[in-house]
């Protein structure tokens, strides 16, 4: 591992400590090496001030995960911009709201991506937003020459001196995006929580199939620069191309959440007779969403390794845990690892009192990887306690060895009845149904008992869904309180999820609430 105090130094660092290692791969089989990273950044950070762009002006950019994309980190981290990326799936009502409110000097698109016409949308945003100026860039940075630029910034003795870099947004998917601002070293303490309990070395080979606007993005290029592995990237996710794309480049980490490790057990089991689909996998990468226990250990009996090992974390603080490689199958099935280096967790119950050992509570933390506030300053009144502790939303309680583990939401609790039911225990049972290929618990309006337990399943078959009554007995032989049964149910095709396979339960419930 070596040691940099912002993310420029960590750059230069790498490409002197092992300049000819292999930093990425993208999905047509480029190499570029740590030494070509540094050299093309900087490259690309001379073109960038040739448009006028210096230290402390915001870029916002929406690009896809090319080679590309990664350069502009590194490129604007050398100027000492600060960035703004954007996840793909925004469009010009949201990416209006966010420009609007870190008024960035240039907005980076690519032209047409996917059958959406990126470039028209930035210059209908710009023609609102004195000011804003767009590029372009297809596959394309802007070059100039790393003589004219001025000395790379210097990052501080105490990482708390160090200035905002990063304005990540949540998905908004009910209201307007929340950004949580961030540091280079923010991002770095999430990527050195991840790999430590990884064990990561030089050797591994890190899958990055997820939009790499997601703050996941920032956190794998710290760790590539910090541990030396090597990122194998992917412009979109298809679960048909990747899993043998991952396979020819020899992964040995493959994540990056449940969604995706569905679809490398769905490609692994249709194609059984050619033997491990991932030989080199030594783990499978977890976090972004819940994990049904029943899949780690499929995962690990079917495809070999440990098995998924999970991180809980979100947009304002990621990876504040990690499960180790070396944990035992039940921690790593039922819980997301241990606070890493210098999180200081506590779990409050809903009356405000801090839970004691094996209580449920509210997750609130204070950490390395925390951002420093949301964009919107009035929103962190409401975001952080008394106790300036972080407030996520997310109900855990922590195991006899000091894992925690997930136990729901605040808001996805269901009241049926007076009485509280977490829609991830149910979830989790109905995963294990071996008719359920996927599942999610939503509740609805009950005019007599308030709510009522609504079970969203995709059928493992879809001309043979199981019957509301095979998953009420399935629950009820595991152990499942009747109370907390499923009394409706709903036979999908797909779960809409966002981009970091979160289920996104509001449009269930607009759909089958009626």
């Amino acid at each position: 591992m070596i040691d940099g105090r912002n993310l420029w130094e960590l750059v230069e660092a790498r490409a002197a400590a092992t300049p000819d290692a292999v930093m990425l791969i993208d999905q047509e089989g480029t190499e570029v090496t740590f030494a070509e990273y540094r050299d093309r950044a900087e490259r690309a950070a001379a073109g960038f001030h040739d448009l006028g762009i210096r230290e402390g002006d915001v870029v916002s950019w929406q690009l896809p995960t090319w080679p590309e994309t990664i350069v502009l980190v590194a490129a604007l981290a050398r100027i000492g911009a600060s960035q703004n990326p954007m996840l793909h799936i925004y469009r010009e009502r949201e990416v209006g709201f966010v420009t609007a409110q870190v008024k960035p000097k240039l907005l980076v698109v690519p032209g047409v991506w996917r059958d959406f016409d990126y470039e028209a949308m930035a210059r209908s945003i710009a023609a609102d937003q004195p000011g804003l100026g767009v590029l372009v860039a297809d596959h394309v940075l802007p070059q100039g020459d790393p003589s004219v630029l001025p000395p790379a910034p210097v990052g501080p003795e105490d990482p708390a001196d160090l200035p905002v870099r990063f304005y990540y947004y949540t998905s908004g998917t009910t209201a307007d995006p929340k950004g949580a601002q961030h540091t280079d070293m923010t991002i770095d303490a999430a990527a050195r929580g991840m790999c430590d309990q990884l064990e990561v070395t030089e050797a591994d080979r890190i899958g990055c199939v997820f939009p790499f606007t997601h703050i996941a993005g920032a956190v794998y290029v710290a760790s590539a620069l910090r541990y030396g592995c090597t990122m194998i990237v992917v412009e979109a996710f298809d679960a048909e191309t990747t899993p043998p794309l991952l396979a020819k480049h020899g992964v040995t980490l493959a994540g990056a959440g449940t969604p995706f490790h569905m679809a490398y057990l769905a490609y692994q089991r249709a194609h059984a007779d050619d033997g491990p689909l991932f030989p080199e996998a030594r783990a499978y990468i977890g976090g972004g969403a819940p994990k049904p226990p029943q899949l780690h250990h499929d995962i690990k009996n079917e495809m070999g390794g440990v098995g998924i090992v999970s991180g809980y974390g979100m947009t304002e603080a990621p990876i504040v845990t990690m499960a180790s490689v070396r944990a035992a199958d039940e921690e790593l099935a039922n819980t997301e690892g241990e606070p890493v280096a210098g999180v200081d967790m506590r779990l409050v119950k809903l009356d405000g009192s801090v839970a004691g050992p094996g209580e449920e509570g509210e997750i609130r933390l204070k950490a390395p990887m925390l951002m420093r506030g949301y964009t919107d300053p009035v929103l962190d009144k409401a975001a952080f306690d008394e106790n300036g502790y972080f407030k996520t939303g997310d109900l855990g309680r922590f195991t006899d060895a000091g894992n925690l583990m997930i136990t729901g939401r605040v808001k996805d609790i269901i009241i049926r009845n007076m009485e509280n039911i977490s829609a991830k225990e149910v979830e989790d049972l109905l995963f294990s149904h071996p008719a359920v290929a996927d599942a999610a618990v939503i509740g609805l309006p009950d005019d007599k008992t308030g709510e009522r337990v609504c079970a969203v399943v995709v059928p493992q078959d879809a001309a043979s869904p199981p019957s509301l009554s095979d998953l009420l007995d399935w629950t009820v032989e595991k152990g499942l309180a009747k109370q907390k049964t499923p009394e409706q149910l709903e036979i999908v095709d797909v779960l809409p999820r966002n981009p970091t396979g979160k289920v996104l339960k509001f449009e269930l419930r607009d759909r089958f609430g009626a």
